[in-house]
């Protein structure tokens, strides 16, 4: 059974909600976190709900809502959201407010609030949503799984126009956590000259995606997703990428366009640059973590990328590493890892 993103709305470091054009405008930062774009709430939430919730409940409700509004679609047939640290913002403030109290009289709002699956169900709540809902927690790839569930209940054939999304949000305290981790640059550098960095660290990010993803064929559909592979450690991640490939009867010369999640970490970076050597040597390539950062779910924003470009035909320049001639891509492969562990590959078609 085919699967088709029908429409796709992202909230980031860049202009790119409510499609705002297509990376038109594209943004400068300088620094070591890039900070998100937010939308007026108001259209989406209640205002005497809005104090009471963090930046990422609100961020993606709005863009659930927003990728709703864009397909034509007032309820969905399920809802599923991936996020590695789930409400940062709340669990940080429980936590302050445990030692600050010695562990009396704490409220339970933030407590209540920092569960991961904390945006799904305020979604279906908004909604009034009864329908399937679910949140994976699974580090690198939680995003994925949960793509990987909605492409299994459309294949059971148990849900359709099933809204799957990716939020994660970066604190002060977790970024300071993460940077003497070694994940982020210790110095400021500019987003747009991120690639030519050649140091250890990237720069932090955060933001929320959702998709609509059914199996009926539509002319306004973004892509189809025809593929979706999830891997842990590989042991060759070259062979990995063959065999997805040719188990779609696909050589690497029909893949049109290669978006990886480059991100300016030299480590990171040397394995993409392996696979491009092996297999990609002539193919054009695209980035994208330069424009949201570096986070869990940031190939939440790469998949948004990667329809947008199916759909519009063709590829903004600023994420372009290798063009080519009349670069006009009906076949993409998304690839990216987190930390070397978390490793997924995508396949999309143009409709």
């Amino acid at each position: 059974m085919k699967v088709y993103i029908r429409s796709a709305a992202s909230i980031s470091a860049q202009k790119t909600f409510k499609q705002a054009g297509f990376l038109n405008e594209v943004i400068e930062y300088t620094g070591t976190r890039l900070p998100v774009i937010e939308p007026d709430f108001k259209e989406y939430i209640d205002p005497k709900l809005i104090r009471r919730m963090s930046h990422v409940i609100k961020r993606g409700v709005a863009a659930a809502s927003e990728c709703l509004k864009e397909a034509e679609v007032d309820m969905p047939g399920a809802i599923i959201t991936g996020t590695a640290f789930g409400c940062m913002e709340d669990t940080i403030t429980f936590l302050t407010r445990i030692v600050e109290g010695n562990e009396e009289m704490l409220p339970p709002t933030a407590f209540i609030q920092s569960t991961h699956n904390t945006v799904a169900a305020q979604i279906a709540l908004m909604l009034k949503c009864h329908a399937y809902n679910n949140t994976f927690v699974h580090k690198g790839v939680s995003f994925e799984h949960a793509l990987l569930d909605a492409i299994m209940l459309l294949n059971e054939q148990e849900a359709d126009n099933i809204l799957v999304g990716g939020t994660e949000e970066m604190v002060d305290t977790s970024f300071k956590v993460l940077t003497r981790l070694g994940l982020y640059k210790r110095w400021p550098v500019s987003n747009l000259a991120l690639m030519q960095t050649v140091s250890a660290g990237t720069i932090g990010g955060e933001g929320a995606a959702f998709f609509l993803l059914s199996d009926k064929a539509d002319p306004a559909n973004l892509a189809e997703l025809s593929a979706l592979k999830i891997l842990f450690k590989p042991e060759n991640i070259e062979q990995s990428i063959i065999a997805l490939l040719k188990a779609h009867d696909l050589q690497p010369v029909d893949i049109d366009l290669l978006i990886t999640g480059k991100n300016g970490d030299t480590r990171n970076d040397a394995i993409y640059q392996q696979v491009i050597s092996a297999i990609f040597p002539e193919h054009p390539i695209a980035n994208y973590k330069h424009l949201c950062g570096e986070y869990p779910v940031a190939n939440s924003f790469g998949l948004w990328l990667a329809a947008n470009i199916l759909k519009n035909g063709s590829v903004p320049e600023v994420v372009l590493q290798r063009a080519a001639p009349n670069l006009k891509p009906k076949k993409i492969l998304l690839y990216n890892h987190y930390q070397n562990k978390y490793h997924s590959l995508m396949l999309l078609d143009a409709v």
